[in-house]
């Protein structure tokens, strides 16, 4: 019976050790397919959707997934990158210092016009108007105006406010090209006629809203029985205001920026920043209530934090809206972006030959020249290397640049007589590129080397040939 007892146990607790390396056997399963199942995502976003374009996805709704995921790692990627909240700190304080001057800007061009009420009732039913703070700048406004009256902007009161205005557009055109990588600005002259127009469109923006709202409240006026037809008539009152916000910040994303920006790669961000920022008008008119009580313990100084923050998260929207398009409209430069970081030399020059190769016997076929993107598209090759291959050609005078009527991107033809281009004059022109002997009081040794060098190599077909200790 002691016997039974003890196999018995011993059976319980070989039962017990099997259960216990089942279970542990069946968790570390489940542990290595979920970190296969983490490593296969993280795979598929960092080098998989990188390395498919998205016309070659498959279908329309995976190619638009595609395009969607790679809008918005670019977007977040560049949201640190470009420090977008950093800049939108700094642009909502010069934006800050800009409103009286550039309200006072407004009022000017629609006083002339009998239109001042309409602006300062747009006022009023914006955010601005929910923190009681329109009396207080339109005193300010009036104050600045009453400096100059006589009809012209005249003396220090003009140029305080024609700098306010210009440093502030010049901040947010600064930022945006950032954004873009646009290296060359806008000239003086063009910078000033930008933002003219940029002023003269506020107060048409603000009068065409108005005055729509305005058409549509006295076409219904007189019906207060037709409830439904009130109930429309807030709606697109509500709609114009959307579509407004949608024009402005798509006008803003497609002309700020000193380079061609396509329209679908402006009016994606624009109708989803504009509706954003009614979203943060509704927000913050809404905080404005809750924090009523708030209101009377700090009393008028409650609405300045709010101020400042509905100006930063404004300029942080229109910031990342930007982003958005660049994201949008620069996705195929960053195909295969890993592994260009690392590409060879070789195969550099492999598929530089490559390509002016094809543009070589496409000209001497009589067909038409091919953009960068058409022809990374034909061959289907990264648009960033083929862009920067293209342009290292036609910088040392192989390839040159022709600008077709009706097309909006450069095109690619030989700069020479393609059957006198050698691959030794190929190598020759690329070695040469760019500036030698730059080093001022280089030491003696290291220009004797320099002839040295130069020599073997010119009487030799290949660099095998010369050992480093030829050229002691």
């Amino acid at each position: 019976m002691g016997y039974t007892n003890y196999l018995s146990a011993k059976l319980q607790f070989f039962l017990h050790i099997t259960k216990f390396f089942y279970i542990f056997a069946a968790k570390l399963a489940k542990f290595v397919i979920a970190m296969k199942t983490i490593q296969r995502i993280k795979q598929f976003f960092t080098e998989e959707l990188w390395h498919t374009r998205n016309d070659s996805a498959g279908s329309k709704v995976k190619s638009s997934l595609y395009a969607i995921l790679k809008t918005i790692i670019l977007s977040v990627r560049g949201f640190f990158d470009d420090r977008l909240n950093l800049k939108a700190s700094g642009l909502s304080y010069f934006l800050l210092f800009a409103i009286v001057p550039i309200l006072a800007m407004t009022f000017a061009v629609t006083k002339g016009f009998g239109l001042d009420n309409v602006i300062e009732q747009a006022l009023n039913d914006s955010f601005l108007g929910q923190m009681n703070v329109v009396p207080t700048i339109m005193g300010f406004v009036d104050r600045y105006l009453s400096t100059s009256h006589g009809g012209a902007f005249i003396g220090i009161g003009v140029v305080v406010l024609l700098w306010a205005v210009y440093v502030f557009f010049r901040n947010v055109e600064i930022a945006f090209n950032s954004i873009w990588n646009v290296r060359q600005t806008r000239s003086l002259g063009r910078q000033i006629t930008n933002y003219i127009s940029i002023l003269l469109l506020i107060p048409i923006f603000i009068i065409v809203t108005s005055g729509i709202s305005i058409l549509l409240n006295s076409a219904v006026s007189g019906l207060t029985d037709w409830e439904w037809l009130m109930n429309i008539q807030k709606g697109i009152a509500k709609f114009i205001s959307f579509a407004v916000s949608w024009a402005f910040f798509t006008w803003m994303y497609i002309a700020i920026p000193n380079t061609k920006v396509r329209f679908i790669s402006g009016v994606i961000p624009g109708i989803i920043m504009g509706t954003l920022f009614q979203l943060l008008q509704m927000l913050s008119v809404s905080i404005i209530v809750f924090l009523g009580r708030t209101s009377v313990i700090y009393g008028a100084f409650a609405t300045i934090p709010l101020l400042l923050l509905f100006l930063d998260w404004s300029c942080l929207m229109m910031l990342i809206g930007a982003e958005m398009s660049f994201s949008i409209q620069n996705q195929e430069n960053f195909e295969y972006e890993k592994e260009l970081n690392t590409v060879s030399r070789r195969y550099k020059d492999f598929v530089m030959i490559y390509l002016l190769n094809v543009i070589a016997t496409r000209f001497e076929q009589d067909k038409e020249p091919l953009t960068a993107h058409e022809l990374a598209k034909q061959e289907n090759l990264p648009t960033r290397m083929v862009s920067q291959l293209l342009e290292r050609l036609t910088n040392v005078e192989i390839l040159r640049e022709v600008h077709i009527e009706g097309r909006e991107e450069k095109t690619y033809q030989p700069a020479l007589d393609t059957h006198q281009i050698t691959l030794g004059l190929i190598n020759e022109r690329i070695d040469c590129q760019g500036a030698e002997f730059f080093i001022q009081d280089a030491s003696q040794s290291m220009l004797d080397f320099w002839e040295r060098y130069a020599q073997l190599k010119s009487q030799h077909i290949t660099l095998d040939e010369v050992k480093l200790s030829d050229l002691q």
